[in-house]
């Protein structure tokens, strides 16, 4: 049971840190280091929950249901759809020079 209580305690505190939109921001980018586009999507939906889905969908002006495959491990959001839905948590989409990155 300990072990439970643990993960409860871990998902709470990252929902909670996730409505933070400069967390949200690091935790995004964070998962895009890696190369798998199913990590980033997980991410992003982990952002989004700790929103709410269903406010966002209305916000981003997308079908939620359409929102949940977007929000899939094998999701294939178009680029108007991500930029929406970032847009309704307060975040953009930008591109950095790699020679930028240390």
């Amino acid at each position: 049971m300990k072990t439970k209580r643990k993960t409860a305690d871990y998902d709470l505190g990252l929902k909670e840190d996730l409505t933070d939109p400069d967390e949200a921001a690091a935790y995004l980018n964070a998962a895009l280091e890696g190369s798998a586009q199913g990590v980033f999507l997980l991410a992003l939906r982990d952002v989004a929950n700790a929103r709410g889905l269903t406010r966002l969908a209305r916000e981003a002006s997308l079908n939620r249901e359409n929102l949940y495959r977007i929000l899939s491990g094998e999701g294939n959001p178009r680029l108007s759809s991500l930029k929406a839905l970032l847009d309704s948590m307060g975040l953009k989409l930008a591109v950095e020079s790699k020679q930028d990155v240390a």
